[in-house]
C-alpha cells in the first residue's frame, strides 16, 4: 500500500495546488460580484426561503418540496467532513485552515447556488421507470450542450468511482465508534449496511422523508454539544480567534503531537476540506435540487446560501472550537474523527465519546444515504428512461455499498486524498458547466430579482417559471 499511498498523497497535494484553489475561489469571487453579493448580503430574504418556509408547501412542478430536496443535499454535505474532514485539516494545516474553510465558505454560496440554478434548468421527468425529476452533470451535458457520448462516458465514471468517496465515511465512524464506545469495526460497518440498504431501497421520497426528519434533530444537537465545549473554555475564545487569524497567514510551529503547518497548507486543506464539506463546485446541489418543487428556479439557490451557513460557517466552526479549545490536536496522536471524539471526551468525559460517536455515526450514514442519491442519478442516465433502469438499481445499491463496507479500515489519509482527488474533478467538469452556461444562470438570476420578486411585491402573483431540458 505504501507506493500506492505516496502516489496518491503527491497527486493531491499536485491537484489541489495554488492554480486549482486559485481557479475554485476566483470562481466564487466572479460569480458573487455578479450577483451583485446578494447570497451573502440579503440574509434575511435566503432565511425566510429556506429554515423559514421547512413546514410550508412548496409551488410549481417537481418531485419533492423545496425543504426536502435541500434535506437530501445537507444529508451529503452535513457530515463526517464536519466533524472528521475538520479535524484532519486542522492536523494537516493548522488552526488557519478554519480561515480558509471561511473564505471558500462566503464565495462558495454563489457557486453552489448557481449548480442549483442549472440543475432546475436543464432537469427532465422520467415517467416511465420512476416518476420523478432528475438532472446530474450527465444530463447537463446532454441537455445544454447535445453531448450525449460524452454524457455517457460520465455517467458511466460516475456511478463507478462514486460509491468509493464512501469510504471516507465509514473510517470515521468505526475509528470514532471503537474509541468512543468499544465497538468492533465489523459490527459497525454491518449495521451501516443493513441500514443503508433499506433506506436507498425506497427511493427519493423515502430517502427525503428520512432526512427531513434526521438532519435538522442531529444538526441541532451536535451544535448545541459543541457549544458546550466552547462555553467550558470561554476564556479561551479570543485567543482561539487570534490562533486562526496569524494561523492563516504565518507559519504555525510544531507542538507537542502537532507537527507544524506553513500557510500553503492551511490554504490547500482549509479550502480542500471546506470545498468537501459544503460541495460548492462539485456539482451534487445539480443533482439534489432538480427534483424540488419551486415557483422559480433562482428562489430554490436560496439554499446555496442556507446549506453552506449551515454546513461550514456553523457546524464546522464548532467542531473546530471543541479541537482548538480542548488541545487535542496538540495532545492526542489523532485524526479524523478519533481526533474530534477525544475533544468531547476532554470535554465531557466518557460521555462526550459516546455522544460524539453517534453524532459521526448518524452523519456519516446521512452522507452516505445522500451521496447514493447522487451516484444513482448517473445510473438513471446511463440506462434512460426504461425498464432496464428499474430493474438495475437493486443490483447497484449492492455495488454502492461494497467499497465503504470493505474499505473501511484503510489509513484515513489515504483515503482523504483518494477524495480529494475524485473530488478535483467533478469540480473542474461543473466549473466548466458554470462559465459555459453563465449567459443562462444570469438570465435567470436576473428575471427574478428584477421581474417575479418586484412583481410579487405588488400582490401581482406571477405564475410560477418552469424551465427544464433542452435549450430553447
Amino acid at each position: 500500500m505504501k507506493p500506492l499511498s505516496d502516489f496518491l498523497y503527491r497527486l493531491d497535494d499536485l491537484i489541489w495546488g495554488l492554480p486549482m484553489i486559485l481557479i475554485l475561489v476566483g470562481t466564487g469571487i466572479y460569480l458573487t460580484v455578479r450577483f451583485r453579493f446578494i447570497y451573502q448580503r440579503k440574509v434575511l430574504f435566503h432565511f425566510k426561503n429556506t429554515y423559514g418556509k421547512m413546514f410550508h408547501k412548496s409551488e410549481g412542478e417537481g418531485t419533492v418540496s423545496g425543504f426536502a430536496a435541500a434535506c437530501t443535499a445537507l444529508a451529503n454535505t452535513i457530515g463526517t467532513g464536519n466533524i472528521s474532514g475538520v479535524a484532519t485539516a486542522i492536523v494537516s494545516g493548522g488552526p488557519g485552515a478554519l480561515f480558509w474553510m471561511w473564505v471558500s465558505a462566503f464565495f462558495g454560496m454563489s457557486i453552489k447556488a448557481s449548480e442549483i440554478i442549472i440543475g432546475q434548468r436543464y432537469r427532465q421527468k422520467y415517467e416511465k421507470s420512476m416518476d420523478e425529476y432528475v438532472c446530474d452533470r450527465s444530463f447537463v451535458m446532454k441537455n445544454a450542450f447535445g453531448w450525449n457520448k460524452g454524457a455517457v462516458i460520465l455517467a458511466v465514471f460516475c456511478l463507478v468511482f462514486g460509491p468509493w468517496t464512501c469510504c471516507v465515511q465509514t473510517e470515521a465512524v468505526t475509528s470514532s465508534m471503537k474509541e468512543g464506545l468499544g465497538i468492533a469495526p465489523w459490527i459497525t460497518v454491518l449495521l451501516i449496511g443493513i441500514t443503508c440498504f433499506v433506506t436507498i431501497a425506497g427511493g427519493l421520497k423515502r430517502i427525503s422523508l428520512f432526512m427531513e426528519k434526521v438532519i435538522p434533530v442531529m444538526a441541532v444537537f451536535y451544535v448545541m454539544a459543541g457549544i458546550g465545549i466552547v462555553i467550558l473554555n470561554y476564556q479561551r475564545v479570543p485567543e482561539i480567534i487570534l490562533l486562526i487569524f496569524r494561523s492563516a497567514f504565518t507559519p504555525t510551529a510544531a507542538a507537542g503531537g502537532f507537527a507544524g503547518a506553513t500557510v500553503r497548507d492551511a490554504i490547500q486543506y482549509g479550502v480542500a476540506r471546506g470545498l468537501y464539506s459544503n460541495d460548492a463546485g462539485t456539482g451534487y446541489g445539480i443533482i439534489a435540487h432538480a427534483s424540488a418543487k419551486t415557483d422559480h428556479p433562482v428562489r430554490q439557490s436560496s439554499w446555496g446560501w442556507g446549506e453552506i451557513f449551515l454546513d461550514t460557517i456553523v457546524i464546522c466552526s464548532i467542531t473546530a472550537f471543541s479541537i482548538l479549545s480542548t488541545d487535542s490536536y496538540i495532545t492526542a496522536d489523532a485524526t479524523s474523527g478519533a481526533l474530534t471524539t477525544i475533544a468531547f471526551k476532554q470535554a465531557y468525559g466518557s460521555g462526550g465519546g459516546v455522544m460524539i460517536s453517534l453524532a459521526i455515526a448518524v452523519f456519516a450514514w446521512t452522507t452516505i444515504i445522500g451521496m447514493y442519491y447522487a451516484c444513482e442519478k448517473s445510473v438513471n442516465y446511463a440506462l434512460g428512461d426504461t425498464r432496464l433502469n428499474k430493474l438495475a438499481m437493486p443490483v447497484y445499491m449492492v455495488y454502492y455499498l461494497i467499497p465503504c463496507l470493505i474499505f473501511y479500515n484503510i489509513k484515513a489519509d489515504v483515503l482523504w486524498a483518494f477524495t480529494d482527488i475524485l473530488t478535483a474533478s467533478y469540480v473542474v467538469i461543473t466549473l466548466i458547466f458554470i462559465y459555459a452556461k453563465q449567459k443562462e444562470i444570469f438570465r435567470l438570476f436576473d428575471d427574478f430579482w428584477y421581474r417575479f420578486i418586484p412583481a410579487e411585491n405588488r400582490g401581482e402573483n406571477p405564475p410560477p417559471v418552469i424551465v427544464k431540458g433542452g435549450e430553447d
